[in-house]
């Protein structure tokens, strides 16, 4: 399993913040991010536990069901099924109030389910696809929530840690 981590502040208020990032349809803003969609509600918000939503990103198609939602500080999901096949420990997504704004850790722990090659195919095509597509969400959110509060962008989102 590797785990791939990015960060980034985002200049709104960690509510505004939460909101976007959870709300999955916003993802498309990424050039690498095709379709999102719910296609269940959660318990208790739209995108709460058990909600489910499916993405098509250009590297695969992806189901995930949201497994822990503590609005605004962290949410948690699981991808179920994806196309390639992938193997997916976590998903989850922190966020914390800054002077700044609001620091957000998105972090995930998956591998390629590929004999032998495995490893090697995770840590050198999915992991660069995979945090720069969230560095590229993160970006957008950034951009769409200042623009509202008139505030400035935050710091590039850093590069993965591992």
């Amino acid at each position: 399993m590797e785990t791939m981590t990015v960060e980034r502040t985002i200049a709104a208020p960690i509510d505004e913040v939460f909101a976007w990032l959870t709300t999955t349809t916003n993802y498309t803003c990424s050039p690498l991010v095709l379709r999102c969609r719910l296609d269940r509600r959660g318990e208790d918000a739209p995108y709460g536990v058990g909600a489910v939503r499916n993405h098509l990103w250009l590297i695969g198609w992806f189901r995930e069901r949201i497994t822990h939602y503590d609005a605004p500080y962290s949410t948690e999901y699981v991808v179920e099924r994806s196309l390639p096949p992938s193997r997916h420990e976590l998903g989850r997504m922190t966020f914390t109030e800054t002077d700044g704004g609001t620091l957000v850790r998105w972090t995930t722990r998956a591998e390629i389910p590929v004999p032998v090659l495995g490893a090697f195919l995770t840590r050198r095509f999915a992991k660069p696809v995979i945090t720069r597509t969230f560095g590229n969400i993160l970006a957008a959110a950034d951009t769409a929530l200042s623009r509202r509060s008139g505030k400035r962008h935050g710091p590039a989102a850093t590069p993965p840690l591992t």
